[in-house]
């Protein structure tokens, strides 16, 4: 039904009246942390990033965002990409990418060609990132497709996910050439860049074997293509960190099958039982819906998903139940490069504020399931030559940093060590994992102590939907904070670190000049607040904070 001119404006004045409203009230909100109470390590999980899309990477805006990532923390970023594998003359489009790695002449003898998959890991390691190698997908020469089947799918935004499948995603004919393909590629990689430096990498083979649209081989035959792969990897390097499977979800029949395949199952490439493993790893997707004119998350779907795969491997065979664990895709929902009004979210603060939550949480699951989290893999990116704010699900749009990048940037000011952190509004877990965030917002911190004992604490302010509501007037006060006088505050909100609200104010120009990307460029950076004084209020440290709805806050004690 298309509603007529005068309904639309009067539901534009109500939501505009409705957000003034929202804008001059706030609720009062206490966080308490305590620098004597210490909880554990906590792991940068956050420093994994991905996207099906290898040869965006060497492009102009993709070599920008790589380099901002190895900024966060340098060396200690890792990057997975789909189609590192596939054949083709390395042109980017969506949902697809090659380097043409492998082909065979006419006598079916195999012809390696390094030169594209090195310019992509070349420009990794030159701004500090490092691969989570996928060993995927199959290249031409080594498909068992039908001669009927395209090798490369034609998919494009707003089409059927389904048709994302071709050629690539099929078994190999011959398992063997696909093992001395993958040894004579690791061997070349440890050559390239040295033992020392692929020994730090992550080695997992294909992706979301357990759907349709990556793999149209069995269970069994997955296990096999994994472990030729293995073997080859070992052959080259024996002290390689290999595993998987990086199932869709927390893997179903498929995970089952390979937690007792890898311990007790026979390597169909060694004859012997089981498949080195040192990493295990899964992924985990929320659900947005479109709802009443709005956008409404699925954290609670999302969490589900994550703390059903901590359970699985907790309950593994005792090898592996204190195996590393990576989330190799961790997100909002399934497809980066699909439309939809559902999925609305992405150029503004719901994503950052729903990041920051999401990850919050997920620390906390793992930390309940004893569980050993190694990654938390957002799989965002950018997309190159695309309309400026296109929707898509990505880091950056034409090399201006959105704000969900800025949250990250946070995260890399974490220090190594958990303290105590109390909010009287954070949200109780098992209820976000139930039932998501649909009535109280969830106003939550979590602290850190760092190597030189500085205290950092991000706080959040997230409510799943996307609608305008009061902000947190937060009293946060520190027990046990050493002589720390000041502190300094990085924001994320409408008004703080954020480029798409600038865009907008600008009249969101689809081209805007070399004036205009200026602009962007500066708002789109995350900067210190004042160095603001402490008080102290009965003993304790004591700082005033005010964070809208959707906001994100990074205190340090200085």
């Amino acid at each position: 039904m298309r509603l007529a001119r005068p309904a639309i404006a009067a539901l534009a004045a109500a939501f505009v009246a409705q957000a003034a409203t929202a804008a001059t009230t706030s609720f009062q909100v206490t966080i308490r942390v305590d620098a004597a109470r210490s909880e554990g390590a906590l792991p940068p999980a956050w420093r994994f990033f991905g996207a099906d899309e290898p040869n965006y990477a060497t492009m102009k805006d993709g070599r920008k965002l790589i380099g901002e990532l190895g900024s966060l923390r340098p060396n200690e970023v890792y990057f997975r990409t789909h189609n590192l594998l596939n054949t083709g003359d390395g042109t980017s489009a969506f949902k697809w990418g090659s380097t043409d790695i492998y082909k065979e002449d006419a006598d079916g003898k195999p012809i390696y060609d390094w030169t594209v998959v090195d310019r992509i890991i070349d420009t990794y390691r030159a701004n500090g990132v490092r691969p989570y190698l996928q060993l995927g997908f199959m290249p031409k020469a080594l498909s068992s497709a039908p001669a009927s089947v395209p090798y490369q799918h034609s998919w494009r935004p707003g089409y059927s996910y389904d048709l994302i499948s071709g050629g690539w995603g099929y078994p190999p004919k011959d398992y063997g050439k696909w093992r001395e393909l993958i040894y004579q590629w690791t061997l070349h990689n440890v050559q390239r860049y040295g033992r020392k430096e692929v020994e730090t990498w992550y080695f997992e083979v294909w992706n979301e074997a357990n759907g349709p649209a990556y793999w149209k081989g069995t269970h069994e035959e997955f296990y096999k293509l994994h472990d030729f792969a293995v073997d080859g990897v070992r052959r080259a390097l024996p002290t390689a960190r290999v595993g998987g499977p990086d199932s869709a979800g927390p893997g179903g029949a498929l995970m089952d099958g390979f937690l007792a395949h890898v311990v007790s199952g026979q390597n169909a490439a060694t004859g012997t039982v089981g498949t080195p493993t040192d990493f295990l790893s899964f992924h985990a997707k929320g659900q947005p819906l479109f709802v009443d004119g709005h956008v409404r998350m699925g954290i609670g779907r999302h969490l589900s998903q994550v703390d059903e795969g901590f359970a699985k491997i907790a309950a593994a065979a005792p090898s592996l139940r204190t195996k590393p664990i990576v989330i190799g895709e961790s997100d909002p929902e399934g497809c980066a490069a699909c439309p939809g009004p559902q999925n609305a979210y992405r150029n503004g603060t719901m994503y950052s504020s729903y990041t920051a939550a999401s990850m919050a949480r997920i620390w906390d699951l793992a930390r309940r399931r004893k569980v050993t989290l190694d990654g938390i893999l957002a799989w965002s990116f950018t997309f190159e030559d695309q309309p400026w704010f296109a929707g898509y699900r990505q880091l950056a749009t034409n090399g201006i940093d959105l704000p969900v990048l800025n949250v990250f940037r946070m995260m890399s000011k974490l220090g190594p060590e958990r303290i105590e952190a109390t909010s009287d509004h954070q949200l109780d877990l098992d209820a976000v994992v139930a039932k998501g965030v649909r009535a109280d917002p969830d106003v939550g911190a979590l602290a850190t102590r760092g190597p030189g004992g500085n205290i950092g604490v991000l706080v959040w302010h997230y409510h799943d939907d996307d609608l305008p509501g009061p902000d947190a007037a937060i009293q946060l006060s520190f027990a046990h904070s050493g002589k720390a006088s000041h502190a300094t505050v990085w924001n994320v909100d409408a008004d703080h670190a954020n480029a798409y609200a600038a865009w907008k104010a600008m009249g969101s120009p689809q081209s805007p000049n070399e004036h205009q990307v200026a602009e962007l460029e500066q708002a789109s950076k995350l900067t210190p607040g004042a160095h603001q004084p402490l008080k102290v209020v009965r003993g304790a440290a004591t700082l005033e904070l005010r964070v809208p709805r959707q906001g994100v806050a990074f205190v340090q004690l200085d």
